[in-house]
């Protein structure tokens, strides 16, 4: 595979839904359960390339979408094929380790609002921490217009562990995920923002989960005791899931509940990176266990619940990308979470993965910048 040089104003996008005119990079994938791997007839074509460090996708009604760039920048990829375009109004971003510009997330109602969500890590006293916020996307497609942060973010030093996937829920309500900024003892903290599943109103006003009323809790705080969620979803009946990041070992996919504490750094799976037990053991009273964990870990990022016609054995199969071992894991919910792993020559340092409107596979590589879709 070959590195591909970054013109940013020259980047060609393929059309989107006519794969017979763009590039196909692989006939086929493997899936790999246990000792078995078997090939799989699909075609991997390659979307757009030339991207730095892309971290999210998000689809718009239209056929559009939209990509960040940990540096802090949107582009617009038109489905038609051809130029990608810059969107302006981005909020300045603390592009520093783990931080940058994160995650982005479409409204359902965006053709009533034009509402764009975004997630990143801020510019703060005392380092950076965590935001999120919203603009109206104009009517052009080439500003975030009016960019609104909805959570203050609360400054450290470093930069690790930001998180920080967003997600619509049924109600239209918007969860935003964090990291414990490389702190697991703030994950604990119900009084800040890190290591935390946060909860907003679709106007950005936090929605604090009821389980802690009457206690002195970061607004918005709806599930805490998580190390760094890098990917999040709804399910097909509407449940949160998340996908964490372990220590060495103990990496989670969680569903997690209102006011529930998921136990990080008190209890997990994993071990220090120097071979050292963390916290109590796996197990405590009052902590929630995960659906699954892995050991070792693959660094999951992104996290996508597939709900499409084109693949209808994957129907409520959860995915997530890794970025340390070069493949997308397929859990079955319906079969313990079984894992099966999903590999090609593109499945290198996959950031994010979702299912795009026409039931096709998309996803992120950081290792040559490139979006890549999976489809029969």
């Amino acid at each position: 595979m070959s590195f591909v040089m970054r013109f940013p104003m020259n980047l060609q996008v393929l059309s989107f839904w006519q794969p017979c005119i763009a590039l196909a990079l692989g006939a086929m994938i493997w899936v790999t359960q246990g000792q078995t791997a078997v090939a799989q007839n699909v075609q991997v074509t390659q979307i757009a390339n030339g991207f730095e460090e892309p971290w999210a996708i998000g689809f718009l009604p239209g056929g559009d979408a939209l990509v960040t760039e940990r540096d802090g920048r949107l582009l617009r990829l038109p489905s038609a094929g051809g130029a990608m375009v810059p969107v302006n109004g981005v909020p300045q971003v603390a592009a520093t380790g783990q931080g940058g510009l994160l995650d982005v997330m479409v409204p359902r109602d965006f053709a009533a609002t034009r509402r764009i969500w975004l997630s990143y890590a801020a510019p703060v006293a005392g380092g950076a921490g965590t935001a999120a916020g919203f603009g109206r996307l104009s009517d052009d497609g080439m500003a975030l217009e009016g960019f609104r942060a909805v959570m203050e973010p609360v400054g450290r030093a470093g930069g690790r562990h930001f998180g920080a996937r967003l997600v619509e829920a049924l109600d239209g309500t918007v969860f935003l995920t964090t990291g414990d900024r490389g702190d697991g003892d703030l994950a604990q903290a119900l009084d800040g923002p890190e290591g935390k599943v946060l909860h907003f109103f679709a106007d950005g006003a936090p929605l604090t989960a009821p389980e802690f009323a009457g206690k002195d809790v970061f607004p918005g705080l709806y599930s805490y005791g998580h190390r760094n969620i890098q990917g999040a979803a709804l399910d097909r009946e509407g449940r949160l899931m998340t996908a964490e990041h372990g220590a060495r070992g103990g990496d989670e996919v969680n569903a997690p509940v209102a006011g529930r504490n998921y136990g990080w750094p008190i209890i997990t799976y994993g071990r220090d990176y120097s071979g050292l037990k963390i916290g109590e053991g796996t197990a405590k009273d009052g902590m929630e266990q995960p659906l699954f964990y892995w050991d070792p870990s693959i660094a999951p990022s992104g996290l996508m619940v597939y709900d499409g016609a084109l693949f209808p054995d994957w129907r409520g199969q959860v995915f997530t990308g890794s970025l340390n071992s070069d493949l997308i894991a397929r859990l079955d919910p319906a079969n313990g979470f079984a894992e099966a792993r999903v590999t090609s020559d593109e499945t290198t340092r996959v950031r994010d993965i979702r299912q795009a409107p026409d039931g096709s596979i998309w996803f992120l590589s950081v290792y040559d910048g490139a979006i890549y879709r999976i489809a029969p």
